[in-house]
């Protein structure tokens, strides 16, 4: 049986061993979801089909029976997490497109930015991620309410989705391993970074003095923020007079 994509559909059939015998039977949400949540608890590395099987309870075969590769079930966790970003904008629809534009963005990070993984596989195969092309989309719909060409909205989407994995994957990153291993807090990582900024030659370097507290003192979310107003802020000048609904 193939569904409408072309994809063999394996959700609901039980999988069973050379000697006849059923193996453990689950479904094609049961094994994505469980693969989400160890992706979430500890990274793409965690990620075997060893692991997943032991926590499902049941053989690693049976999840071959639902996914050919990790690959794959990458593809697929990613686009069951963007299921809840497309839910999360499910309300957008306001008289100005670029502010809607921003709040789709808003809740990409959202899902995105304690996600690594999530980035790297984001619309790496249209096949396994209709959520993925239908966030893509709705992002792009707004883009058709204002006076621009096909290039300029190919190009804009692409830039605030480009925006949105660039930073996401950037915030992502492991803290380095005093941090980790509880050394040193955060607070005090961070300081020590200005204090060496602040140590370097302000005649070669001195646009990091001139911006080295910053570091230790901004937001992450509102540095977000401010850089995808910056890209909409462009992008409205770029733009003639919206379309209302």
């Amino acid at each position: 049986m193939r569904t409408d994509d072309g994809v063999s559909d394996r959700s609901q059939r039980p999988a069973r061993g050379r000697d006849g015998r059923r193996r453990a039977s689950h479904s094609l949400d049961t094994v994505v979801g469980a693969a989400v949540a160890l992706l979430d608890e500890a990274g793409e590395p965690a990620l075997t089909f060893r692991a997943l099987a032991a926590r499902l309870g049941g053989g690693v075969g049976s999840i071959y029976w639902y996914v050919s590769s990790k690959d794959e079930l990458l593809g697929r966790a990613a686009d069951m997490v963007l299921e809840t970003v497309l839910d999360d904008t499910a309300d957008v629809g306001s008289d100005d497109p670029v502010a809607d534009m921003r709040q789709i963005a808003l809740a990409f990070y959202a899902a995105t930015v304690h996600r690594p993984w999530l980035g790297a596989y984001f619309l790496r195969d249209a096949g396994t991620q209709p959520n993925g092309l239908r966030l893509y989309d709705r992002m792009g719909r707004q883009t058709m309410r204002l006076d621009l060409t096909p290039r300029q909205r190919f190009d804009a989407v692409s830039a605030v989705m480009a925006y949105v994995v660039g930073v996401a994957a950037d915030r992502g990153q492991d803290p380095p391993a005093e941090v980790r291993e509880g050394r040193v807090d955060l607070d005090q990582h961070v300081a020590g970074f200005r204090d060496e900024l602040l140590a370097l030659d302000p005649d070669e370097f001195p646009f990091v003095h001139h911006v080295a507290d910053e570091f230790a003192t901004h937001d992450d979310v509102e540095q977000f923020r401010a850089g995808l107003d910056l890209l909409l802020a462009g992008l409205r000048q770029q733009s003639g007079p919206s379309d209302t609904p």
